[in-house]
């Protein structure tokens, strides 16, 4: 990999929340300089960045790589078909700033594949973890790329399943969702007994859980069931918001998922149920993430990117939205960063431009914190020191 100094710059900190001229310097990989002026010897090369604006990689911590954002989900396609689907989804990540993704619901384990793909340099995508199948009740939300489980015990057969698998997440469903007809949001699925047997497996291997919980009930059944991020969450009240900092829980609440079904509709082909459930959910959403903000909850990026017009292209959307909704746009910024490293566990290695971390990085032709719309437009990416796309 060598040495490369990134020069003629703006460094956005986002731990110290700063915006400051500089260079950063990288060798095999890793920050080893940044600052003002970073000493760089003749074998570096110089990547002169036009007075970019730079940040840490972006991270994407709810995504379907194995889906396309159709109108409808089509569950027909072969593994071949769903893994070229993949690799273009994993590339248009990479295209918009994206070098970390959390993967929460793959297809008979090519999200796996893929990642260990990744890791052995065989293939261009961003440093990933992945979850495997997703564990539902019979006939639950996601059951047609799930894996359904009955009762505790089964749904710890189940967990064990994905780890051994290479999971490194264990997604389980809390309620009904959006996207499954005959479902509700707001309907528990996989009960607190049930949701506990399969996140204790995970824990007992030192792989997080993480829930589609969208009603009050089963986040709560979650909640008690000791699960580390609730995924959507369209109602919460104050007991879940002091119950997740007090327990260090994660919210990532996939604003755009519903953005994109609710400016579509059912003219653009999306199904009528579909539209039913976020119409009558939409205001409830937001207001839930208000709340949760003002609370002091740790509020984490993720787009469910695969789900109707929700692009793998998009990613950085989601943080104009949580600024739409009231959100603070440096702790946007943190959200699709460091705030994510943390709860993917990775902070001392992803997520801010800092020495000694990975050379993960996104560079924008303005200040985001001054213009957000600028991280629509990624005009460089790096990752691990390389440079996989450049506008």
């Amino acid at each position: 990999m060598g040495k490369k100094l990134f020069t003629n710059c703006s460094i956005v900190n986002v731990i110290d929340k700063t915006v400051t001229p500089g260079s950063i310097l990288t060798e095999d990989g890793v920050i080893t300089q940044v600052g003002d002026c970073p000493c760089a010897d003749r074998d570096a090369e110089v990547i002169d960045l036009n007075g970019g604006y730079v940040m840490p990689g972006l991270f994407n911590c709810h995504t379907h790589i194995c889906l396309p954002p159709d109108p409808a989900v089509n569950y027909n396609r072969t593994d071949c078909q769903v893994t070229l689907l993949a690799l273009d989804h994993l590339r248009q990540h990479l295209s918009t700033g994206v070098t970390f993704i959390r993967d929460v619901g793959g297809i008979n384990y090519i999200d796996v594949d893929l990642r260990n793909a990744a890791r052995a340099g065989k293939i261009a995508a961003p440093d990933m973890v992945v979850s495997g199948k997703c564990i539902c009740m019979t006939g639950g939300h996601g059951w047609q790329m799930g894996r359904e489980a009955d009762g505790a015990d089964d749904c710890r057969k189940a967990a064990r399943e994905q780890l051994k698998a290479g999971a490194d997440w264990i997604k389980v469903m809390g309620t009904g969702g959006v996207m499954t007809e005959g479902v509700e949001p707001g309907s528990p699925q996989l009960d607190e007994e049930e949701l506990r047997a399969a996140i204790a497996e995970g824990h007992k291997v030192g792989a997080k859980s993480c829930t589609h919980s969208q009603g009050m009930t089963g986040i709560k059944n979650a909640l008690r069931a000791g699960v580390d991020s609730i995924e959507h969450g369209f109602y919460m009240d104050d007991w879940c918001f002091e119950w997740m900092k007090e327990h260090n829980v994660y919210y990532v609440p996939t604003l755009a998922a519903m953005y994109w079904i609710k400016v579509n509709g059912t003219a653009a082909g999306i199904p009528e149920y579909a539209v039913r459930k976020v119409n009558a959910t939409f205001d409830d959403h937001l207001n839930t993430f208000r709340n949760a903000y003002k609370a002091g909850v740790k509020i984490v990026l993720g787009t469910d990117a695969g789900t109707p017009f929700n692009r793998h292209d998009k990613t950085a959307y989601e943080m104009i939205l949580m600024t739409k909704a009231g959100m603070d746009v440096w702790d946007a910024l943190r959200a699709g960063t460091i705030t994510a490293a943390e709860m993917c566990g990775v902070e001392k290695t992803h997520g801010s431009i800092e020495t000694g971390k990975r050379a993960n990085l996104a560079v924008f032709a303005e200040d985001p914190t001054k213009n957000l719309e600028t991280v629509m437009d990624c005009q460089m990416t790096v990752l691990g020191g390389e440079i996989v796309h450049r506008k």
